[in-house]
């Protein structure tokens, strides 16, 4: 068996309206040979959390010029963490080194400033979740989606 093709959720969370830099970054990862999903603008945590579990995505990419990173990815991790979804998540757009050191604490991969290389992005990628997505256990990722499905409904009886 073949190694699977990379699949990345890209979203914009919150309200910021720009997405120039998440298209081209978008188009670098398709053309390195990876699936791109891309959830368009003013997603909310839920929704970049939910499309990650549906599409059973092995990386998400989120993009902000706004400012709102210190509040908007804080509560997508959590989200992640509450669902049990293990991705690599990576960043990018404006956002201050003094912030970088606390959105790595809590687990985003990688922060991309603006003028990153695409390249290096590509790069990264490749490294982090390609590893992620070795074939030898095909069957892993569908018992995962599997007990997240059967964890929801359980919960919807409490």
């Amino acid at each position: 068996m073949g190694e699977k093709k990379i699949r990345i959720l890209m979203a914009k969370p919150g309200l910021d309206g720009h997405d120039r830099g998440i298209k081209i970054v978008s188009r670098a990862l398709r053309d390195a040979g990876m699936e791109v999903i891309y959830t368009g603008l003013h997603q909310t945590p839920h929704q970049i959390v939910e499309a990650a579990v549906q599409q059973d995505v092995d990386a998400i990419g989120l993009s902000i010029l706004s400012g709102a990173h210190t509040t908007l990815f804080p509560k997508i991790m959590e989200l992640l963490n509450e669902k049990k979804v293990d991705v690599i998540v990576f960043a990018g757009g404006i956002i201050p080194d003094e912030d970088v050191p606390a959105l790595k604490e809590i687990n985003i991969a990688e922060i991309f400033g603006p003028g990153t290389n695409t390249e290096d992005i590509v790069k990264f990628v490749k490294e982090k979740a390609g590893n992620r997505n070795k074939m030898a256990e095909p069957n892993i990722r569908l018992i995962k989606t599997q007990l997240l499905k059967r964890d929801r409904r359980t919960d919807a009886k409490l």
